[in-house]
């Protein structure tokens, strides 16, 4: 079965945005997952490296991998939403990507400011209907600098943080501290690499990804 890559415009909050979905190349998917990518203001869309390889490590696994850029990201329309908006375009992107696969359970996935996206948006759903949340979240690259943390008080959907030893927007010692004030359930995974990037370590992000995600 060849793998199925659709280019598709999805109906968001601000107007279409531009986005693109795959499914795995030996079967049927198992599970589909949204991935979000970096801050619009510093040159993240979803074409970003590392979002590319959070994607195939989830599509090896299995799934069905929607990304999307972020309004007024390349073809998107809209304007940057100072983070509020961009959780909003995430949301439209995931109630197309449950319609599409309405039968399946769903992954959330980002990375750097993707990563407080999905963590915000997972948290919003499992605290409005656990039936309705996310079977993990995914947080790779998750930037401490970022103060408010609000939004993670009382969530409990799995979350895992995928993190860069040599992350200099979060680095470890401060991951691992905030990681400790959160309920279970949680990991804290870090993969050793040269910078926020995942540099000299893509091909290992994207082989841990895979196996976080192909147990049943």
């Amino acid at each position: 079965m060849p793998r199925k890559i659709e280019s598709l415009f999805l109906a968001g909050p601000a107007g279409r945005l531009e986005a693109l979905l795959e499914e795995p190349e030996d079967a049927a998917p198992r599970e589909a997952a949204l991935v979000c990518h970096p801050h619009p203001r510093h040159g993240g869309t979803m074409h970003n490296k590392v979002v590319h390889r959070i994607a195939r490590g989830l599509r090896r696994a299995g799934l069905a991998v929607l990304r999307f850029n972020y309004r007024g990201v390349h073809l998107s329309e809209g304007n940057y939403a100072h983070g509020e908006g961009e959780k909003e375009d995430a949301r439209a992107a995931l109630e197309y990507l449950r319609a599409r696969y309405p039968e399946l359970p769903y992954t959330l996935a980002g990375f750097s400011f993707g990563s407080r996206v999905v963590l915000q948006l997972g948290c919003e759903l499992q605290l409005g209907c656990a039936r309705a949340g996310a079977r993990r979240v995914i947080a790779v690259g998750f930037p401490t600098v970022y103060k408010d943390r609000a939004y993670l008080d009382g969530c409990t959907v799995p979350r895992i943080f995928l993190q860069s030893t040599r992350d200099e927007f979060g680095p470890v010692e401060e991951l691992t501290a905030f990681a400790q004030t959160l309920p279970e359930p949680k990991q804290v995974i870090f993969v050793e690499a040269q910078d926020h990037f995942f540099t000299g370590a893509l091909d290992k992000l994207e082989e841990t990804i895979a196996q976080l995600v192909a147990a049943p």
